[in-house]
């Protein structure tokens, strides 16, 4: 027995490395994301400083485990064997959650998952308690506080409405004074600014750092009050002195170093909300296996006291975690925040739905975002007609933007609204710490970010609607996770308990084979992120012809290799092969689509001799969308056709698409030639090749009408074989068109020459 929960806290720690890993990759996005978004420093520096306060953050912390999560379960009514259980189905629930979220690039808090996956697990362990026992439902309330988990939805509510609130605000105002063009009023009042960003920041780290760390009972003066104390008493004096010191330094540092004020503002706050997520969010990954291993060192010095008997009253007070184990912890979540693909991914999906910069949108449009961007337009002419025509003027000049930058790798925006994003956001934490309020650090980080995105009017008639869904969807994510967590964790803990130990080493095996799942999709998705940007180069018409060239010859290859595979696939009635095909057809749409998305940007950076480059370039992409359009059109019913298990072409029609396989795969050999050589005479020979093409496809449909006329094939057959042939000819059409505007768009470039 004893070896059996030995290796059960292996397993915890072992699940806690994993929980590590995929939560800082969540959570990274809490501290990264102002000063990613708006390239503040070098990416080294940044994650240097995030580091450092990482590592700062987890050693200093105490790692205090309040493992009833301030009232969520009563662990003094489990035993040691049914805690055991509790706190698997925890971790396992917790790897497999988070690591999905950041698979799909979407943040979450993960201290709402710990939460409600505690509650979870210790309902459903609490039922098989009670029906053992012979109680009612009604006995849950022993077990678990359900009103806690009600306070901390009302408080996701609160952080989301307050939090935006605030961003909106704040931003506005440090906008109209300083507008786009800040330099000139940053000369003038910078200093006393960046005093007031670093005041208010270094007030975060001391109310929010101190709280559970290390040197919170430090005694200090005569009356020896705890450290924790003495900043409650004395916030005044504290943030008066660190106001006058830092607008003064900075202004000594300004003089002689020439900094730039806001970019030290920026660095400061990264590292301070880096350390306060290692100091405080810590415990969320390590608490849980740590708990796990004091429950069993308390059964071991119970003196053989039988696990279904021995009560968890121990658990009732915090829990401390060994140096050693925060000190390793620390280096985990550096490491992951260092290499984490995924952590780049989520910061991603914050830093576009709040850029200034036009681009393709991640969201689609929702019903609920057009009738706000619809109400909000309306009842913004309305209040316009309201105003002065003077103020009108003032404040449309304070929120001119400067001209685009030409800049392939600009800032997704500004280092003010970076500054005001960390500002914002630590103060509502600092402030709603010091009043124990349960709001979640990801919650305020992310509203206020889209918050000051909004005043700044990066949110405009053009992408409010995508924006504002993509909001609705993080935030539907965050109530998602409550419901998710309690449901799995709950589910998983009931079968531990019920079926013992096969079902747990079944439960860690299909972790494992979820997150590794999760992995190979998340590689698919962005495996190939950066074969498909193609970044307009200024001053490089070499280096950008190479790259539209190369674009065009990946389309050609993967529509000749959908082409055949696909039409192979349905005569071998493969219909795995055929699902791949399927995939390789919407990948080489959402590409083409993507290309298309980014044609404004990359004619904008153009020179203005480029025009006739410009022209050519447009066709060549929408010639490329219409050759993945027609593949589409061909491959999806070819896959509903065997998916539905109807009747395969008949031996003759077998025949014949061969034959045309033969003819297309030449074709598009050709093609490619043409275009990697630069053979443009050939193209009179393609064309040549395509009306060859033509002629068999006309004797093909002939045939087709033949076996219609005869009875030999049905309707359906003859529809799916039309279709195929029409999509067939548009494909090959498009294609010469797309090597015709290749040749005209070089020739455009060395006439420039």
């Amino acid at each position: 027995m004893e070896n059996l929960y030995i290796i059960l806290v292996v397993i915890l720690f072992a699940l806690a490395i994993s929980d590590l890993i995929v939560g800082v990759s969540n959570d990274a996005v809490n501290f990264l994301n102002s000063a990613t978004g708006s390239k503040a420093a070098p990416k080294w520096i940044i994650f240097t400083l995030a580091a450092i306060g990482v590592l700062i953050g987890a050693t200093f912390s105490t790692g205090m485990m309040e493992v009833a999560r301030k009232g969520v379960f009563h662990p003094d009514m489990y035993a040691f064997s049914e805690i055991m259980v509790i706190f698997l189905a925890v971790m396992i629930t917790d790897v497999i959650l988070l690591d999905a979220f950041n698979t799909f690039g979407l943040p979450t808090s993960t201290t709402v998952s710990l939460i409600f996956e505690l509650l979870g697990a210790a309902v459903a362990v609490a039922l098989v308690r009670i029906n053992k026992l012979g109680g009612s439902v009604s006995d849950l309330v022993h077990y678990v506080n359900t009103g806690k988990a009600l306070a901390i939805i009302a408080g996701i509510l609160i952080s989301v409405v307050i939090a935006f609130t605030f961003g909106t605000l704040i931003q506005y105002i440090v906008r109209l004074i300083f507008t786009f063009n800040y330099k000139k009023m940053l000369n003038l009042s910078g200093s006393f600014y960046g005093g007031v960003a670093i005041t208010i920041i270094s007030y975060f780290m001391l109310i929010k750092g101190i709280d559970g760390s290390t040197f919170a009972e430090i005694p200090t003066g005569q009356s020896n009050i705890p450290l924790h104390e003495w900043v409650k008493d004395n916030t005044g004096l504290i943030l008066s002195v660190s106001l006058a010191s830092w607008t003064v330094i900075l202004q000594i540092l300004k003089w002689i170093l020439k900094i730039d004020i806001l970019q030290v503002v920026v660095l400061a706050g990264t590292f301070a909300l880096a350390m306060a997520f290692a100091g405080n969010d810590l415990v969320n990954f390590i608490g849980v296996p740590v708990a796990g291993f004091k429950s069993y060192q308390a059964w071991q010095l119970s003196d053989g006291i039988d696990p279904e008997n021995l009560n968890m009253d121990m658990l009732l007070g915090d829990v401390e975690t060994p140096f050693i184990f925060l000190l390793l912890a620390g280096v985990i979540m550096i490491i992951t925040l260092l290499t984490s693909k995924k952590a780049k991914a989520v910061t991603e999906t914050e830093v576009n739905l709040g850029r200034q910069v036009e681009g393709a949108e991640r969201f689609g449009s929702s019903a609920l975002a057009r009738t706000i961007v619809r109400s909000s337009v309306r009842l913004n002419k309305k209040v316009t007609r309201l105003m002065p025509e003077k103020l009108i003027t003032f404040v449309r000049k304070r929120f001119t933007e400067p001209a685009v930058s030409d800049e392939p790798d600009a800032p997704a925006f500004d280092k003010l609204r970076a500054s005001v994003n960390l500002m914002v956001s630590s103060i509502l934490i600092a402030f709603g710490t010091s009043l124990k309020l349960p709001l979640s650090t990801t919650y305020v980080t992310f509203m206020v970010a889209m918050g000051s995105s909004l005043a700044d009017r990066a949110w405009g008639r053009e992408n409010a609607v995508y924006r504002i869904s993509g909001v609705f969807a993080v935030i539907g994510g965050w109530f998602l996770t409550a419901i998710v967590a309690f449901s799995i964790s709950g589910l998983i803990a009931w079968i531990i308990r019920a079926k013992g130990i096969p079902v747990i080493i079944a439960f860690v095996i299909l972790a494992v084979v979820m997150v590794v799942r999760t992995h190979i999709l998340f590689k698919r998705r962005t495996g190939k992120k950066d074969d498909d940007e193609l970044i307009y180069e200024i001053n490089e018409a070499a280096k950008n012809n190479e790259k539209f060239i190369n674009q065009v010859i990946k389309t050609l290859n993967a529509s000749e290799k959908i082409f055949s595979a696909a039409l192979n696939s349905f005569l071998n009635e493969d219909i795995s092969n055929m699902r791949e095909v399927m995939e390789m057809t919407t990948q080489l749409n959402l590409k083409t689509k993507k290309q298309k998305n980014n044609i404004i940007p990359t004619i904008s950076k153009m020179k203005l001799l480029d025009v006739d480059s410009g022209y050519f370039y447009i066709q060549m992409v929408d010639y490329q969308r219409e050759i993945a359009h027609s593949l589409n059109f061909m491959v999806q019913p070819l896959k509903e056709h065997m998916e539905n298990h109807h009747k395969p072409f008949t031996e003759s029609q077998s025949k014949e698409i061969r034959r045309l396989l033969i003819e297309v795969e030449e074709f598009f050999k050709l093609a490619i030639y043409i275009i990697q050589e630069e053979k443009f005479d050939n193209i009179d020979n393609l064309v040549s090749k395509r009306m060859k093409i033509s002629e068999i496809l006309y004797d093909i449909e002939k045939g087709q009408v033949k076996r219609i006329k005869t009875k030999e094939v049905n309707t359906r057959n003859s529809l799916l074989f039309f279709k195929a042939l029409a999509e067939t000819k548009n494909m090959l059409l498009q294609t010469v068109n797309l090597i015709k505007s290749n040749r005209d768009f070089i020739m455009a470039g060395i006439k420039i020459q």
